[in-house]
């Protein structure tokens, strides 16, 4: 074998034995004063975009398309109230034989109160779920749900309030 070493090897160098700073039972302070050193060298740092090895990174935004096919997933439950509350709606504005402009006024004011709720609960849901829990939201069923039962309710007082269904009601079931 070669006395060569690898050049990622230690290199020791050998001092006189009445100049060595490493004999037993006494404790050097400070540096030895015949050891040579060399600096570590230091590497210019060169950015990659990457950020550190564990952060996260910003996710990739998405095309609109993709949120409006979000929003559109679980619509049929509010299309679903939509038209159980319009149908209501309509029985109670033949029903009540005046001008229709008060009626269609309170119908279009219940769906603006509708599409604000559908919004409310997306934005409670984008809170909670995707920022508190750290789940992604793939669909908007619980928005829509909310709102087609909300629409569904509105539905049910616009027939409470129609005479000749109420008492078809207590007939049919009592009072």
């Amino acid at each position: 074998m070669s006395d060569q070493q690898p050049p990622w090897a230690e290199r020791t160098v050998e001092l006189p034995p009445e100049d060595n700073p490493y004999r037993r039972g006494v404790a050097s302070v400070g540096r030895p004063k015949n050891s040579r050193t060399e600096p570590f060298p230091t590497v210019p740092h060169e950015p990659t975009g990457t950020g550190w090895p564990g952060a996260e990174q910003p996710a990739a935004r998405r095309p609109l398309r993709h949120h409006l096919e979000e929003l559109r997933r679980g619509g049929e439950w509010s299309a679903a109230g939509g038209l159980f509350a319009f149908v209501c709606w309509g029985i109670w504005a033949i029903s009540a034989r005046g001008d229709l402009t008060s009626p269609v006024a309170a119908f279009v004011l219940t769906l603006l109160i509708a599409a604000g709720l559908f919004a409310l609960t997306r934005l409670l849901g984008r809170v909670v779920w995707e920022r508190q829990l750290g789940r992604p939201r793939r669909t908007a069923r619980g928005a829509h749900l909310l709102t087609g039962l909300f629409l569904a309710g509105v539905g049910i007082a616009y027939l409470r309030q129609t005479d000749w269904v109420m008492s078809a009601w207590h007939w049919i079931f009592g009072p």
